[in-house]
């Protein structure tokens, strides 16, 4: 029988919901979230425990950590967009200054990179 478990937190403890048996109980860890649950719902059904597999389990957190989360999304597609921005502009100065006539080496030089990773930018 498959199952889900909804936890969270209570003081020093996790609660942790099963809808199948409607019912409650508590573990001290995430870790234990699972196992609490998959016994609470097996003891109720009155099935083994190996009967019971968890489906999914989820983990209800606070309103402001669950913004601080989102902040953290944002910021990260915001980084790997500046990211983007940053190596196409290394891209384009690579490829002017190969344009105006400089070496790979010289380029290499002025933009600090290796030769190699110059040619690359020329290249791209």
């Amino acid at each position: 029988m498959k199952i889900h478990a909804n936890a969270k937190r209570d003081g020093k403890w996790w609660l942790v919901y099963v809808p199948e048996v409607d019912r409650w109980t508590q573990a001290r860890t995430l870790a234990d979230v699972g196992p609490m649950a998959a016994e609470l719902a097996a003891l109720m059904l009155g099935v083994n425990e190996n009967q019971v597999e968890i489906e999914d389990i989820v983990i209800e957190l606070p309103e402001h950590v669950r913004q601080r989360l989102a902040d953290a999304e944002r910021l990260r597609k915001q980084a790997a967009e500046a990211n983007h921005a940053a190596a196409q502009a290394s891209r384009d100065a690579a490829r002017e200054l190969k344009a105006d006539g400089l070496t790979v080496r010289d380029i290499g030089r002025a933009l600090d990179v290796s030769y190699q990773r110059a040619h690359q930018l020329v290249s791209s």
